[in-house]
């Protein structure tokens, strides 16, 4: 359907960017959930046909139907080998958002991962009453399908909550905003201050934000209402940052970032740090590392090389990046609390790859998918210490007297 002017609705927009598409199938062999089944329902292929009959009203969003769109993890494989440049990531959430989110949501979780307060406290009273002895215990106690019960399998045995820098003051070196987010702003707080320590070496100006949700697990849940109110809190607080460059820790944040902030530098940072590597200077480590790439860094911060580029920085580490095959871990956001047997299935062919590179340890940027693989480590010499890789690019920055 080709439209002369821009679409006035979300379903002529759903249309259009389904129109895009060439059915040519080059995208079926990166599809991580094709993958898993063999079936052209579970393809971006076959979802954009689905995504194009419900908006043109020749078909209706039955429970069959949308749970091919809520399988999909959302990794964007299909827009990097698309010839046609199918606006996937796009076409797929506005259809969450015309069909509305899965009645099975796991919403009570899902507000309290979006709450860095109410995540602070359970992290300090889990501390304090040995979570991590008796988590597991808890666990098997619940349905294999609970939410609730893959949250506490991924709970981390222990954590470090470090004191967190403060912000450095108004100077004329570049400001870069950084962006706790939700789940982060806890689980990954020590890779948050690596990244301030490592942005004041490279000669940046580090100005932290609060820690609040970007909106991406409503975004992709078909959430809108919920996602457009924060959109809007971080377009504020962004106005109040006066800096010039937004960055997160956590890839799987940059694309609701910026959606919400068009024309904004929302970066990686790593990509800021490798422009001025030239200022880092770093310890040696000898130790074989296997570098874990979420999708997100791949197909949205695209910084995957870079960051393959800093680490090997670092004199004596022998970095082996994973095999991408099959693409995806299985955490994608809230699709590893909705769907725990499929993320799994994803999960062990992902820690297969790891091992095949035999680490002494494993990085990995993206905390949901690092608290997924370690939930799924055994005991046949799977058991890798991991860890952001700002973090250890941070332990071993050699500071200046």
């Amino acid at each position: 359907m080709a439209l002369e002017k821009p679409p006035y609705t979300r379903e002529q927009k759903i249309a259009a960017l389904a129109d895009q598409c060439v059915q040519c199938g080059l995208c079926l062999p990166t599809c991580p959930t094709y993958g898993l089944d063999g079936n052209e329902a579970e393809s971006p292929r076959g979802r954009i046909a689905i995504a194009a009959a419900l908006a043109r009203g020749d078909t209706e969003p039955t429970e069959s139907l949308r749970l091919h769109l809520d399988h999909c993890v959302g990794c964007l494989n299909c827009e990097r080998v698309c010839p046609a440049n199918v606006k996937y990531g796009e076409l797929l959430v506005e259809t969450r958002a015309m069909i509305g989110p899965t009645p099975q949501r796991p919403r009570a979780l899902l507000a309290v991962l979006k709450q860095p307060t109410l995540l602070r406290l359970a992290a300090r009273l889990g501390g304090a009453k040995g979570l991590g002895r008796w988590r597991r215990r808890l666990a098997r106690r619940l349905p294999a399908e609970s939410a609730w019960r893959v949250a506490l399998e991924a709970l981390p045995e222990s954590r470090d909550i470090p004191r967190l820098l403060p912000s450095e003051g108004h100077d004329e070196r570049p400001a870069v905003a950084l962006f706790p987010g939700c789940v982060a702003s806890v689980e990954d707080a020590a890779a948050e201050e690596a990244t301030l320590a490592l942005l004041h070496a490279a000669g940046y100006r580090a100005v932290r934000l609060p820690a609040f949700c970007c909106g991406a697990i409503d975004l992709h849940g078909g959430e809108m209402k919920a996602a457009d109110a924060l959109a809007d809190r971080v377009r504020e607080t962004w106005r109040a940052a006066g800096a010039e460059h937004l960055v997160t820790v956590t890839p799987g944040c940059l694309g609701t970032l910026r959606r919400a902030l068009p024309g904004v530098d929302v970066a990686d940072p790593i990509n800021l740090l490798l422009a001025r590597a030239d200022r880092l200077r770093f310890q040696p480590l000898a130790r074989r590392v296997a570098l874990h790439l979420p999708c997100t860094q791949v197909n949205v911060a695209r910084s995957d090389a870079a960051l393959a580029t800093l680490l090997r920085r670092v004199p004596e580490l022998d970095v082996q990046v994973v095999p991408r095959a099959p693409y995806c871990c299985g955490a994608a956001g809230a699709h590893m609390l909705e769907f725990p047997e499929r993320a799994a299935r994803l999960r062990e062919a992902t820690l297969e790859q790891i091992a095949t590179v035999a680490p002494q340890q494993l990085l990995s940027s993206n905390i949901g998918c690092r608290l997924h693989l370690a939930a799924g480590m055994d005991g046949e010499g799977r058991h890798w210490p991991h860890m952001h890789p700002l973090t250890l690019l941070a332990q071993q920055l050699e500071v200046s007297p």
